[in-house]
């Protein structure tokens, strides 16, 4: 036996007293001061159950690179030297779809310590290539340094190592 909610039941008889209505036999009445009949309120049919959504697909980091320039399709050359005065740029392209994801990107020094460290929201419907630029005014300290990528808070992609002298 099938359960019916009792706003479907109302929603049924309600349609049913509409369709009577409009069948019935309209009769002449001799009283000049009758009232018409009050109009019926109708209520809203239930919403459609929801659509399951389809989960959009996960972005994910496909390639990191860091050089000192980028093209005008934000691609960047491979660079693993740099000089102390140089921008740095860490470019990673991303597939999938997002929208608000924080990605972050973080630059450590040999000893640990983070030289930079910026993050922003992406926003994405396919492919893409995002570029994060670092600068220091004081100049880069000589040594290797390391660049990763995350995607809400995970490592995404392979870090990328480089050097300053």
């Amino acid at each position: 036996m099938k359960k019916t909610s009792i706003s479907t039941a109302v929603l049924a008889a309600l349609l049913a007293t509409v369709a009577l209505a409009g069948c019935k036999k309209k009769e002449d009445t001799a009283d000049s001061n009758a009232q018409p009949a009050a109009p019926v309120a109708m209520t809203p049919a239930e919403p459609a159950a929801p659509q399951p959504m389809t989960a959009a697909a996960p972005v994910s980091v496909s390639a990191i690179s860091v050089g000192k320039t980028a093209a005008a399709d934000k691609s960047v050359a491979p660079a693993a030297l740099f000089s102390p005065k140089d921008i740095i740029i860490v470019s990673f392209r991303t597939d999938g779809t997002a929208n608000n994801v924080n990605t972050g990107v973080k630059l450590t020094y040999q000893d640990g310590q983070v030289a930079g460290e910026k993050s922003q929201a992406l926003n994405t419907t396919g492919a893409e290539t995002t570029n994060v630029t670092f600068e220091n005014a004081n100049g880069w300290p000589a040594g290797k340094y390391r660049a990763e990528v995350t995607v809400d808070g995970k490592a995404a992609g392979t870090p990328q190592e480089f050097e300053v002298k």
